[in-house]
């Protein structure tokens, strides 16, 4: 592939990193499954409600930056339709 072809492609393809606002919503969400998991594990309904609630903040997160607009929709790629995989 000729190397002005290839940096003209990688340009148009966007990004799916997502802004940093949407991860930290996402970690805080995880970070609670993982305390309420571990609380499950050793049997501790303390840490069970305590990492529901701090997922329940990374979901109220997650809604207040509006995550789901960090979304990059490709265009269509060539050679993905159906009657290609037979």
């Amino acid at each position: 592939m000729v190397e002005g072809q290839k940096s003209e492609q990688t340009e148009n393809l966007g990004s799916h990193g997502g802004r940093a606002s949407s991860w930290l919503a996402v970690t805080v969400m995880l970070a609670g499954f993982i305390v309420a998991g571990f609380g499950l594990t050793i049997a501790s309904w303390t840490l069970v409600w305590i990492g529901a609630g701090v997922f329940v903040v990374g979901g109220i997160l997650a809604l207040v930056f509006d995550i789901f607009t960090d979304v990059v929709i490709d265009a269509p790629r060539v050679g993905m339709r159906a009657e290609d995989h037979r």
